[in-house]
């Protein structure tokens, strides 16, 4: 499984989606970096393969930074998600 997480300008929170297969997600990362390179379309619509009801609509030019993931054993055995920052506490 992959993670697709998108940051967007102000939000500490970073949205997610899953791809099944390592081309899935390239394409999605793929089309999310086209849409930031040139603007258009003006609203990205996500949907995760994992939870298929899960639809996310982000306006493009909100999105700061975007990031693709293996989903690992490792990750959640150290109890963190991937993820562009860890906070400290």
């Amino acid at each position: 499984m992959f993670i697709i997480d998108v940051t967007l300008k102000s939000t500490p929170m970073a949205l997610s989606v899953q791809r099944k297969t390592a081309e899935g997600a390239k394409a999605l990362y793929q089309q999310i970096l086209d849409a930031l390179r040139n603007g258009n379309p003006t609203v990205l619509e996500l949907t995760c393969e994992q939870q298929v009801e899960k639809t996310i609509g982000i306006l493009v030019s909100e999105i700061s930074a975007v990031q693709m993931a293996e989903k690992s054993s490792t990750a959640t055995a150290s109890g963190r998600p991937p993820g562009f920052f860890a906070l400290a506490e």
